[in-house]
């Protein structure tokens, strides 16, 4: 029975710093050098797979990571041109059918027998595309603020940002940006929480700057109309029918509508949709309705392993 469920607003404190990780490299099809983090866990349980949004890195899953890992293994990715993944050299790659090959990839070289996909914004279209792709190895997911759907308002103020460099002189600067920019998602959030944000979106230069972690020329596809989420995106989520299936949604968010959100719990058998109160796109996992509702599934999950 798909459930629905709300919980409270602020973020949690993550338990304890960021646990160590080791980093993980593959190369793709055409040559670029990836990179991953991988958080050791238990051998008898699922491997999380983590992926996160557009503009977004291996960072945005620091506070999962800081709860869970241990207890669960969890492989957190940063796609081609974030982070610490290389470039491409052809920016019409950044579609989200080369990042599926890419984990594909990463997939065939880790062997990783059964698998969670948790995805954040792309992320989820990626983890709704590899559950077509990998049917056999998915056992659950976590769709993050993102469906088969995307709302217009919310793509036409990615496409007004994404690809815009921007560079700060100190921290503090870089947060007090990241707050006007995104006040209207969390409007609960104080200076230390848009700092922290700043950190995750950011990396200081050679030279001294404070930068944004990413390619700006991922923008150059994105703005093409029809590449944001490939084919037929109803028709991969329909790949995740047979596994319990986690949507989140935040209740401001302008990306995941509640009538397309609705739409994807009444479709998946084991879905539930969880919304995140005070918060828009998209949760950052650490919330404590998002806390709660990762551990339920998560809990799903394990007790199905030991039975």
């Amino acid at each position: 029975m798909a459930t629905q469920r709300n919980h409270g607003s602020r973020p949690t404190d993550p338990a304890g710093p960021t646990p160590a990780w080791q980093d993980g490299y593959w190369w793709s099809n055409d040559g670029l050098r990836l990179h991953y983090r991988d958080y050791a866990g238990p051998d008898d349980r699922p491997v999380l797979l983590c992926m996160p949004g557009l503009t977004r890195n291996a960072r945005d899953f620091d506070g999962l990571a800081a709860r869970l890992a241990g207890d669960w293994r969890l492989i957190v990715v940063d796609l081609r041109g974030r982070g610490e993944s290389a470039y491409a050299r052809d920016p019409m790659t950044y579609v989200p059918l080369t990042y599926l090959q890419d984990l594909e990839v990463l997939l065939r070289q880790l062997d990783l027998p059964r698998i969670v996909l948790v995805g954040t914004s792309l992320g989820g279209i990626l983890a709704m595309l590899l559950a077509t792709a990998e049917r056999g190895r998915v056992v659950g997911a976590v769709l993050n603020d993102v469906g088969p759907e995307i709302d217009p308002a919310g793509l036409a103020r990615i496409r007004g940002y994404v690809g815009k460099g921007s560079w700060h002189p100190t921290w503090m600067h870089a947060a007090r940006a990241v707050a006007e920019a995104n006040a209207d998602a969390y409007p609960t959030y104080e200076i230390q929480d848009w700092l922290g944000m700043a950190k995750r979106l950011y990396r200081l230069n050679s030279n001294g700057r404070i930068v944004l972690d990413y390619d700006m020329r991922i923008a150059e596809p994105f703005r093409v109309p029809g590449n944001e989420a490939g084919l037929n995106m109803w028709g991969a989520l329909d790949a995740l029918a047979g596994v319990p299936v986690l949507v989140l949604r935040g209740a401001c968010s302008d990306i995941l509508s509640d009538e397309v959100a609705r739409r994807m719990r009444d479709r998946l058998p084991q879905g539930e949709l969880v919304t995140v109160p005070n918060t828009g796109h998209a949760p950052t996992l650490d919330e404590p309705a998002a806390v709660a509702a990762v551990d339920g599934l998560l809990a799903r999950l394990a007790s199905g392993a030991r039975a």
